[in-house]
């Protein structure tokens, strides 16, 4: 594999409103970055969140992309718990479909400008999480797996992004399926279908459900074992209470050496993680290997989270060596 995918957008500068002006400079610093393959990009409902335009206008024609319906997902389940696509609720299963349908709509949008299928990846996600009236279910997801697979994605590979779990006794961030689950649905709707869909590990959200660095490896070994392991991103997690929260899934830089300036001292993720996960991987084995992080504070500039950015793929790259 040459050159990581970054989830830009976790860093991007916030402002009060959208502005053009401050994001196309933030763009033009990742361009300038070593390292850069493409990026990881957030589906909300259209290509772009703000502006289609703008972002065809600024995006480096040679990067390749994988999108992620995560933020999108999220926001639909704050007005509707039944949304997903392992939803017990028809309604809701039915809804998110019709997401993905957008999703795809926008993927085919971005490869005619490109002239190329530069998506690789759509990363899905297992919602809903357990409410009152409604709960992920495998009968769902695998009927709406089956469905996803039969579109045209133009090239672009289906891959279910691994979430926390609910797990007893713990406040979950995400609270969708169990990996054990999306391993077995995948591997089900591959056997009826010939198709090749696999399964993403985020290290942030594998610690976070399991509150160790042993569990991004452990899920990691798990996609590998199954032969499904597409993809690996690299985001932080810390039971310290802080700014980015404990526990929490705010996409914390890596911990790096004392005295360094773009990291955070108390992020489980440092150099030996970094090293244990890419090894279980074998990442030229992967489809796409890189990092997503947030910063804080946000009034930091766009210069400053940029050089966070640098600094943790930095880190990736000696990594992988």
């Amino acid at each position: 594999m040459t050159g990581f995918y970054v989830g830009a957008y976790a860093t991007a500068p916030v402002t009060s409103t959208w502005d053009a002006e401050v994001q196309t400079a933030y763009f033009n610093g990742l361009k300038g970055i070593p390292g850069i393959r493409g990026l990881e990009h957030p589906f909300t409902g259209t290509l772009h969140g703000q502006d289609d335009d703008w972002f065809l206008a600024n995006i480096d024609p040679g990067w390749d992309y994988v999108f992620t319906g995560i933020p999108g997902v999220m926001g639909r389940l704050g007005q509707d718990a039944s949304f997903g696509i392992a939803s017990s609720a028809e309604a809701g299963r039915q809804a998110a479909l019709a997401f993905y349908e957008s999703a795809r709509q926008a993927v085919l949008k971005l490869n005619r400008h490109l002239g190329r299928q530069a998506v690789k990846a759509m990363m899905i996600h297992t919602a809903p999480r357990l409410a009152e009236s409604v709960h992920p279910d495998g009968a769902a997801l695998l009927a709406s797996l089956q469905e996803l697979v039969s579109w045209d994605w133009d090239g672009a590979a289906l891959v279910i992004e691994h979430c926390d779990t609910l797990i007893e006794g713990q406040a979950p961030s995400k609270g969708f399926l169990t990996i054990g689950a999306e391993i077995e649905a995948i591997a089900e709707v591959n056997r009826r279908t010939g198709g090749d869909m696999g399964l993403c590990i985020n290290w942030g959200r594998s610690a976070l459900e399991t509150r160790s660095v042993e569990g991004p490896v452990q899920h990691i070994e798990a996609a590998r074992a199954a032969g499904l392991l597409r993809g690996l991103m690299f985001s932080g997690v810390s039971g310290a209470e802080g700014p980015y929260g404990a526990w929490a899934d705010t996409h914390m830089p890596p911990a790096g050496a004392p005295g360094e300036g773009f990291f955070e001292p108390v992020s489980m993720l440092d150099e030996t993680e970094f090293r244990r996960c890419v090894q279980a991987a074998n990442p030229q084995a992967l489809d796409y290997l890189g990092i997503k992080i947030g910063v804080r504070p946000e009034s930091l500039n766009g210069e400053e989270r940029l050089a966070f950015i640098e600094s943790a793929l930095q880190m990736l790259q000696r990594a992988v060596g």
